[in-house]
């Protein structure tokens, strides 16, 4: 904690800082712009109020990053897209790395869910296999995954007309 007695502008950041953080993890920069929205001047007593929170572990980018990923997982989201969101909310490039499995199969297994939940039915044509591709990969799913998902339940549907 800073070692000056706090201010009441120091309090009144710090008070806005924990009922944001009260409802769901924020990154820092997401906290400095709701700061701003809600009209407090974002100078040096906000980044004094940033920094002792996150000296005393109620601000972390890390559990941020972590929530994230789990909830755009959850929406079934890709890895890109999940990496540019936590760009943008200013989150380090080696947290992002972190808190992202890049482990293919795994994407791929994800990609492969949101298409049956999306989908179901393998494209019959090129135009539904373009559209498919497309809404994949504004999920922010890769051009390989989205490729070898599309080709395996393609395989497999045929495979299961070649069986019956």
């Amino acid at each position: 904690m800073s070692q000056t007695k706090p201010t009441p502008e120091y309090e009144e950041i710090r008070e806005r800082c924990l009922g944001l953080l009260a409802r769901r993890e924020h990154s820092r920069r997401e906290l400095l712009r709701k700061l701003k929205q809600r009209g407090f001047d974002c100078t040096a007593v906000a980044d004094v109020v940033l920094d002792d929170l996150e000296e005393q572990g109620l601000l972390s980018e890390v559990r941020f990053a972590e929530s994230f990923v789990r909830a755009r997982i959850e929406s079934g989201h890709g890895p890109l897209k999940i990496r540019a969101g936590l760009q943008e909310r200013g989150v380090a490039s080696t947290t992002v790395n972190q808190a992202l499995c890049d482990d293919r199969s795994t994407w791929r297994a994800r990609c492969r869910e949101t298409w049956e939940k999306r989908f179901g039915v393998p494209p019959e044509d090129r135009s539904e296999f373009a559209r498919q591709t497309r809404f994949l990969a504004s999920r922010g799913f890769d051009s390989e995954d989205i490729r070898a998902v599309l080709q395996e339940v393609g395989t497999a549907d045929e495979n299961n007309e070649q069986s019956e």
